[in-house]
């Protein structure tokens, strides 16, 4: 089912139809929204492997009626080895982007698992670890089918991987793409959820598995240490806010990019657009987007090396300046610089109205492509986004935090609904979160149709080197040669076409109706009770 409406005691939209249903099923059990969302965080971990892992990182924006969201930060930060002098002992000018050396920062994503836990307690979570990672041993284990998307993954990025430790062993069974429908199993990473279940999430970091990790990363030649792991803590703060004309927007500060998202949002609400997806509608949210973007890429980093607080961008005499350098007829000269990624986007709203929006991530398809040996995670390689040359904005230090493309959303409606949203697709997330929220908020176009809808995206995602204006074939004719006369460098893309994200989106209603959309250009649906 991909758009479900209801009274309900609560839903879940994820990309794949197994994480929903995991979600689904500890929501039915009596678990909250948290719970449910830990559920399907590690589900979707295995049965969507070219997209996620727990070797990866996350970002949560957890809501309680009545009381000001929370936002969880559980980015790993740089290996103590890890400097521009130690790349350039290995001969590095560069750091790789696949491989050993790509390994370099704290997989997080577990630490906001056990964060988000301790306030779901609050919420009067009561399920144990155990139930809640049930169902990925069992499909760690015994199986699930390889995804078309997974197929097209693995066979499209096999060159650059199949040589990295542990790739072909895992993804590459008998020296073969796995097709579509094949089962596809990890049944040390089933044993390192068993161990996860039995010794307790922090254990990743501080107890017997985290000697096993670091073991496994000192055999294959990465930088991090076991030390680097007992360093991190996922750490709890307030989001970034934006109140619009709909309500107050929430977003994740930096190191992400969620300061942009906000920005786009803020920057189109005023130039009075009136209708959806219109020249005026993709024109305004697109030039929105290259003006964001030039602050993005000249200010979001750690926050402990940024020069200027990202709410200074958000106050309305900003945000006025922003919107008048946008020309109505002309696009400004594109492009800048593109960010890759690959992630996932899940919501939850349970029957007592919390809400969670929740990101995990390895960066780009696969990580680093290293599957620990021992344990069998999947590492990530959102660390080879830093740089090693003196002045850069996302020089490589040890404990630094990579920017970040991850961002969940939510926004909390004057009138009293809450809505969760978000996506994957790296330089694409802050566009279609504009594109998802504006047809919904602004132009009342329903939560299904405002996902299913035709996107747009400026600039390069999934490790392309296109920065073209990709639109989908779906908009009407008129619309693209409007865009083109202007001065947008438009590329028609397929009708669905993933590159264009995996969106979703939850509604809980002051009624308790709840209304959840899956994106049909991913394996994902909703799920509700």
């Amino acid at each position: 089912m991909i758009h479900t409406t209801t009274a309900t005691r609560g839903m879940v939209v994820a990309p794949h139809h197994l994480a929903a249903q995991s979600g689904l099923a500890v929501l039915r059990d009596g678990g909250n929204a948290i719970e449910a969302m830990v559920a399907a965080a590690a589900t979707i971990a295995v049965v969507y492997p070219h997209m996620n892992a727990i070797g990866g990182d996350g970002f949560w924006i957890v809501h309680a009626p009545g009381e000001e969201p929370i936002a969880i930060d559980a980015c790993g930060a740089a290996a103590a080895r890890a400097t521009p002098g130690w790349y350039r002992t290995q001969g590095l000018d560069v750091i790789p982007a696949r491989g050993p050396l790509a390994a370099n920062t704290v997989a997080g994503t577990i630490s906001g698992w056990e964060a988000a836990l301790a306030i779901g307690k609050r919420w009067g979570g009561a399920h144990s670890l155990e139930r809640l990672l049930d169902d990925a041993v069992h499909y760690a284990e015994q199986g699930v089918p390889v995804t078309a998307s997974q197929h097209a993954n693995t066979r499209d990025k096999r060159a650059g991987l199949e040589a990295v430790p542990g790739f072909a062993e895992q993804f590459l069974p008998g020296g073969t793409i796995p097709a579509t429908g094949d089962r596809f199993v990890n049944e040390r990473l089933g044993r390192t959820f068993r161990r996860l279940a039995r010794d307790g999430l922090d254990s990743f970091y501080r107890g017997p598995l985290a000697h096993t990790i670091a073991a496994d990363l000192a055999r294959i030649g990465s930088p991090l240490s076991g030390e680097d792991l007992a360093r991190h803590r996922a750490e709890a703060k307030a989001p970034l806010a934006l109140a619009l004309r709909p309500g107050t927007a929430y977003n994740f500060p930096p190191p992400t990019q969620g300061l942009a998202s906000l920005m786009i949002l803020g920057i189109f609400e005023r130039l009075g657009v009136t209708e959806a997806d219109g020249f005026g509608h993709l024109h305004g949210l697109v030039e929105a987007t290259k003006q964001a973007f030039m602050v993005r890429d000249r200010e979001i980093t750690d926050p402990v090396y940024m020069r200027s607080r990202p709410e200074q961008f958000l106050t309305p005499d900003a945000l006025d300046a922003a919107a008048v350098a946008i020309d109505p007829g002309e696009a400004l000269p594109w492009p800048r610089p593109a960010s890759a990624g690959d992630t996932i986007w899940m919501g939850a709203v349970d029957g007592e109205g919390h809400a969670v929006s929740f990101i995990q991530s390895v960066y780009w398809e696969f990580g680093a492509g290293v599957v620990l040996e021992e344990t069998g995670i999947q590492w990530q390689n959102r660390g080879s986004s830093f740089r090693l040359d003196d002045g850069a904005l996302n020089r490589l230090a040890p404990g630094r935090k990579p920017f970040h493309t991850l961002n969940p959303a939510l926004l909390r409606f004057d009138d009293g609904r809450v809505m969760p949203y978000g996506t994957m697709g790296g330089e694409g997330q802050p566009q279609t979160q504009a594109a998802v929220l504006t047809r919904y908020a602004y132009f009342g176009q329903p939560l299904q149709s405002a996902v299913s809808a035709p996107r747009w995206l400026l600039g390069r995602t999934w490790g392309e080197e296109s920065t073209t204006l990709k639109l989908e074939s779906r908009f009407d004719s008129g619309v693209v040669t409007a865009l083109r006369l202007c001065g947008h460098d438009v590329e028609v893309a397929d009708a669905f076409d993933e590159r264009m994200g995996h969106a979703g989106a939850l509604v809980h209603h002051p009624n308790g109706v709840i209304e959840g959309a899956a994106d049909p250009r991913s394996d994902g649906g909703v799920a509700g009770f």
